[in-house]
C-alpha cells in the first residue's frame, strides 16, 4: 500500500525560502529510508505539485536526526496582493491541535490533576448531554482516542444537538466534541477561563519549547501574519477564526518551523515522563474499513507502512481553506510538517509522503 492510499484511508476519519536549525550537509537531505535527496530536488517536487494542485502558498519543514535540515516557504499568503509566504506566515493547523492538546493533557495526568480513566463528569458535569446517563462513563482516555461515542461536531447533526452513538469505550468515532469537553474539564480544574488555559499551555509547553507563535488562542501577531485561505475553487475566503475558545480539536495557529520544535521534543521525549509517552503512543482504536492496520492512540494516528517499524505517528488537519499534516518517527528522529492555505494540501501531503517514504524495492 502506498503512503497516498494510507492517507486516503485516514481522510475517511475525518515563493521565498529560509534555512532553519542544522543546515543540510552538502545540499542534501535524507528521505525516510536514509537515501539522499538534494534540496533542490525536494524543492522542485514541492513546487511542481503545488503548481499542479493550484495551491497558493505553503510552509514545509523536514527533520533529519532530530534537527530541521530544511525549511522552505513557497507562494503567496495573499495571492491577490502578491504577499509571499515567509517564515513569519501563520496557518491554521486545524486537527493537528489534537496531538498537541493530548500532549498538554498528559501534563495534568503527571501533576495528579487528571486521571485518564476517571469519568469526566466527576470533574465537570455536562448539561449539554445530561439527558443521556451514558455520558457519565466517558473518560479522558476515551475522548483522546475517539471512543466517547460523541459525533465530530453537533452542528453537523440533523437536529444540531449533542448525542451519544454507542456505549462509551466500545467503539471508535472521530469526535472534536469529545476533545472540547476535555478542554472544558481542564479549564474547570484550573478554575480559569479560556485565556487562562492558553497561558497555562504556554507556561507548560510553549515557553519551554520556545514555540514563538504556536497558540490555541490567536495573538496580535498571528492575526497580522495569518495567510488568506482559499477554497476548492481557488476563491479567496474571509479568515473566520477569531476564536475566543481554546479549541482543543481545531484552533492551533502555527507554521512549519515552529511546529517542528514540538515534533522534535516528542522525538526526544521532552517535557513528559517516559510513562506518559507510553500512554500517548498506546494504540487504543483500530480504524475501521482499512486495507492495512491504522490505529488511533491518544491524539495521534499510527499507520502501518510496509518496510517500517511501528514508530510512525502523524495527523492531518482540515479547516476551511487550510489543510496540513505532519509525520514523525520517534526512533528514526525523522519527520516533516506541511501547512497550506488551500483545500488541496492533503493531496500534496499524499504525494509528498509517497516521495519521501517510497515503497521498499
Amino acid at each position: 500500500m502506498t503512503f497516498k492510499k494510507i492517507q486516503v484511508l485516514l481522510l475517511a476519519i475525518f515563493i521565498s525560502s529560509c534555512s532553519y536549525g542544522q543546515p543540510a550537509t552538502n545540499g542534501t537531505v535524507k528521505d525516510y529510508f536514509g537515501s539522499d535527496r538534494t534540496i533542490s530536488e525536494v524543492d522542485r517536487f514541492l513546487q511542481s505539485k503545488m503548481d499542479s494542485l493550484h495551491i497558493p502558498g505553503l510552509s514545509f519543514a523536514l527533520i533529519n536526526n532530530g534537527d530541521v535540515v530544511h525549511h522552505k516557504t513557497f507562494g503567496y499568503a495573499d495571492r491577490e496582493s502578491k504577499k509571499p509566504v515567509t517564515s513569519q506566515t501563520i496557518f491554521e493547523a486545524a486537527s493537528l491541535s489534537k496531538s498537541v492538546f493530548a500532549f498538554f493533557a498528559m501534563t495534568y495526568v503527571e501533576d495528579g490533576k487528571l486521571d485518564l480513566d476517571k469519568p469526566l463528569y466527576e470533574y465537570l458535569p455536562y448539561p449539554d448531554i445530561a439527558d443521556d446517563d451514558r455520558y457519565k462513563k466517558i473518560t479522558a482516555r476515551m475522548v483522546l482516542s475517539h471512543r466517547s461515542g460523541f459525533p465530530n461536531w453537533r452542528f453537523n447533526e440533523p437536529d444540531g444537538k449533542l448525542k451519544i452513538y454507542f456505549e462509551p469505550g466500545t467503539d471508535y468515532k472521530y469526535s472534536g466534541e469529545g476533545y472540547q469537553y476535555l478542554a472544558k474539564v481542564l479549564r474547570e480544574i484550573e478554575n480559569t477561563d479560556w485565556e487562562g488555559l492558553e497561558n497555562i499551555f504556554q507556561q507548560k509547553i510553549g515557553s519551554p519549547l520556545n514555540l514563538e507563535h504556536t497558540v490555541f488562542l490567536q495573538t496580535p501577531f498571528t492575526r497580522a501574519n495569518k495567510a488568506i485561505p482559499y477554497d476548492e475553487n481557488g476563491q479567496r475566503l474571509t479568515p473566520s477564526m477569531n476564536n475566543r475558545e481554546f479549541g482543543a480539536a481545531y484552533s492551533i495557529h502555527t507554521e512549519a518551523a515552529d511546529f517542528s520544535k514540538w515534533m522534535i521534543a516528542v522525538m526526544n521525549k521532552e517535557i513528559l515522563a517516559e510513562e506518559s509517552y507510553s500512554e500517548l503512543f498506546k494504540r487504543h482504536s483500530k480504524l475501521p474499513n482499512n486495507e492495512r492496520d491504522v490505529y488511533y492512540t491518544l491524539g495521534f494516528t499510527s499507520p502501518e507502512i510496509p518496510g517500517t517499524e511501528t514508530n510512525i505517528y502523524m495527523h492531518n488537519g482540515n479547516n476551511p481553506g487550510f489543510t496540513c499534516m505532519y509525520l514523525l518517527d520517534i526512533e528514526k528522529d525523522w519527520g516533516f510538517a506541511l501547512f497550506t492555505n488551500s483545500e488541496f494540501g492533503q493531496d500534496l501531503g499524499n504525494e509528498l509522503g509517497d516521495y519521501l517514504i517510497p515503497e521498499p524495492k
